[in-house]
């Protein structure tokens, strides 16, 4: 996932600089709760365990578990250098986190948070990591070497490495032997059948660039790719086809569906989420852009709760441009990191 700082133009500043509790009573959100972690170091994804009611937040070199209805940290996984997602496998009682640096996975008991085993991945810097419950499998998808390695996730044993055409980025199951995934150098999607390991076809997303983040409506088969470019793009998970784009923020990076509200929710590191909703499967509507903060480019979701999940911190003042670093990005500051707990506001 990208790691990039996004730079805020003094428009967004305008629009944010109340605060991220300055929304108008016009919009369908509200952020309830600012959740401080401690610790320095980047971030990525985050998922949620919503059986346990737990939060897993990759942060630097650890995974920081918080307590959902507290907001309060309950747990730290350490060890995970580089770590980019956390994959959850409540009925088998574990989660598989992907640790870039040293091109592995843990694999981890989800009630005591301990150590299970360490799984040596088939490529480098593995990245995003999905399980997939109707296989029992966990996709691995290594950024570096542009493949998949495919683990057992019953038995922690590699099952498979699945060659891809270019560098993935966040995939999906339909929860019936098929995998999405954005190949985001060459802006497709690619589809894997879960039990062969092989990719049956990809499809291009055009009018979509470098996509990163990907959901998926199962009941209406429409894919969510969030791109580069600025655009969400909708397309048919049966055959590939485009039905629609709309306009989102400047860096996203995670894009989410909640089945019980039909809307999909792009994270988008300007400091902005874009809400979009589903009126049919061929018709779709940008509801709002809420005000977030700067660096929010990735999100989980509780589809039982509804709340959204988005990680970010403070960040310093940019340093004067140099010839060698013409554009130079913003450091978070110390010990500043939170994460947004959004809501849709009760009616």
């Amino acid at each position: 996932m990208k790691k990039s700082f996004l730079l805020l133009s003094f428009l967004l500043v305008l629009v944010s600089g109340s605060g991220i509790f300055g929304q108008t009573s016009k919009s369908e959100y509200s952020i309830l709760n600012k959740i401080h972690l401690p610790g320095d170091g980047g971030w990525d994804y985050l998922s949620v365990d919503e059986a346990a009611g737990r939060l897993f937040v990759s942060h630097g070199t650890v995974v920081q578990v918080v307590d959902i209805k507290t907001g309060q940290l309950s747990g730290t996984i350490k060890e995970t250098p580089g770590v980019h997602g956390i994959a959850i496998a409540q009925d088998l009682n574990k989660a598989f986190i992907s640790v870039g640096r040293n091109a592995s996975v843990k694999v981890i008991d989800l009630k005591t948070l301990a150590l299970i085993t360490d799984i040596k991945v088939t490529g480098e810097n593995p990245d995003a990591i999905m399980y997939d419950q109707f296989s029992k499998k966990v996709f691995v998808f290594n950024g570096r070497t542009s493949n998949a390695t495919v683990l057992d996730a019953a038995t922690n044993a590699v099952a498979g490495t699945i060659a891809l055409e270019g560098k993935p980025e966040f995939p999906v199951s339909d929860g019936k032997g098929k995998i999405f995934v954005n190949i985001e150098d060459k802006s497709l999607i690619s589809v894997i059948d879960a039990n062969t390991l092989k990719v049956e076809k990809s499809w291009p997303i055009a009018p979509g660039e470098e996509a990163s983040g990907l959901a998926l409506d199962n009941e209406t088969h429409r894919l969510f790719a969030v791109c580069s470019n600025k655009l969400m793009v909708v397309i048919d998970a049966n055959d590939g086809h485009v039905v629609a784009n709309l306009p989102i923020g400047d860096g996203c990076d995670g894009v989410k569906f909640d089945p019980g509200m039909k809307r999909a929710y792009s994270s988008n590191g300007e400091g902005t989420m874009t809400v979009v909703q589903e009126v049919d499967k061929d018709n779709f509507k940008v509801l709002e852009n809420i005000p977030t903060s700067a660096g929010a480019r990735t999100l989980a979701l509780d589809t039982k709760t509804h709340h959204i999940y988005t990680p970010t911190a403070e960040f310093n003042p940019a340093p004067a441009a140099t010839t060698d670093n013409p554009r130079p990005r913003r450091s978070p500051k110390p010990d500043s990191f939170y994460i947004m707990d959004i809501a849709p506001v009760k009616k």
